[in-house]
């Protein structure tokens, strides 16, 4: 099952060296980053494995003293010691299983999110502003840095739409099972009777992508600047900075207005344009491939009612995996961690699942 192991720990021996020695890698800051970048993802696994041959040598002299000692209290130690080994090498061969399996090549990737009211009016358009609180305050406790790129407010505070994006290392992996229908059950602000309402908001995860795995022509677009509209910022509605870009063959359009500056918004603006055409190359290879579909918790399907945050309850259930938290006043406080913890672990027992049953 291992078989691949040893030649995964001769390149990280490799690159440890190439690293430390490697004059023109070190001063090649491109390359550098790379290098650096395949280092940490292999590092996991190496640490892991070597534990797994400790183990398996811990086994190899513990029976070996079992054989040959004369003395029983060598003897009794050895033993022991077999028992513990076994056990460890037990619990190494499941967790190296687990890293062995086949990364999702986005997991380490910055996000582009979109929050869209849906069902609900104002009160869709509230519960659109409690998602970005959540996802901006857990962010915040884990060390990612959340950006708006564009948003369109509401009177009362709410968001038809929003966009931003998530910058660190695994953003990805730690959002990707949050597209979906998000749906809410509670007494609006806008409900003077006292009656619960069910509300939907959308949410669309997509992982940022490079230049160079998506290339956007020039001729293909339709670029126009105009006055940022919306609530709160002095430069709003004074300068001409923010960016609308139209994608022609597609017909996708996205829009930019929160920084001051009109090239730091076409650079944003593009950034989201390059996410969301990957994400149409990505449905189109997922939808050739049936069994992508059957091997994912829910990372695809933007119709899919993935979670309800029903507030009388205090209650946050997740439909696809069936978990059931009664802390929803600390869930929509950006404490998610948990959830997100469950889903990983759903969508890695159901990929070891495939991969034996392959």
């Amino acid at each position: 099952m291992f078989e691949k192991l040893v030649s995964t720990v001769e390149k990280y021996d490799r690159l440890e060296y190439e690293l430390a020695n490697n004059t023109a890698l070190i001063t090649d800051a491109t390359a550098y980053a790379k290098a650096i970048k395949e280092y940490r993802s292999l590092t996991p696994v190496v640490e892991k494995y070597r534990e797994y041959k400790r183990a398996q040598s811990d086994i190899s002299d513990a029976l070996q003293i079992i054989d040959e000692s004369d003395d029983a209290d060598m003897r009794e130690l050895a033993q022991e010691e077999l028992k513990a080994a076994k056990s460890r090498l037990e619990i190494l061969t499941e967790e190296l299983t687990v890293l062995l399996l086949p990364r999702d090549p986005n997991d380490d990737k910055n996000i582009i999110v979109e929050i869209r009211a849906g069902a609900g009016g104002e009160e869709a358009a509230l519960f659109a502003a409690v998602l970005f609180r959540m996802y901006s305050m857990y962010s915040a406790a884990v060390g990612f840095k959340v950006s708006i790129a564009n948003a369109n407010e509401t009177e009362l505070g709410g968001y038809k739409e929003i966009c931003f994006t998530v910058e660190g290392d695994g953003a990805y992996s730690r959002f990707k099972f949050e597209s979906g229908v998000h749906r809410v059950q509670r007494v609006p602000e806008t409900e003077s009777q006292g009656r619960i309402q069910t509300s939907t908001a959308t949410v669309a995860v997509l992982p940022e992508v490079e230049d160079v795995e998506i290339e956007i022509k020039d001729s293909d677009l339709i670029y126009e600047s105009c006055k940022s509209s919306g609530a709160g910022g002095q430069h709003i509605n004074k300068t001409e900075s923010a960016v609308r870009l139209t994608h022609k063959p597609t017909g996708i359009v996205v829009e930019c207005q929160e920084e001051r500056s009109q090239f730091k918004n076409k650079d944003k603006a593009l950034k989201m344009l390059r996410a969301k055409l990957y994400d149409i190359k990505q449905r189109e290879q997922s939808e050739k491939v049936a069994s992508d579909r059957k091997n994912q918790v829910g990372t695809g399907d933007r119709s899919e009612k993935i979670r309800t945050y029903n507030y009388p309850q205090n209650r946050v259930t997740d439909h696809r995996i069936g978990v059931t938290l009664y802390s929803l006043d600390s869930f929509v406080n950006g404490n998610i961690g948990q959830m997100i913890d469950s889903l990983i672990a759903a969508d890695t027992a159901e990929k070891l699942k495939a991969e034996n049953n392959g």
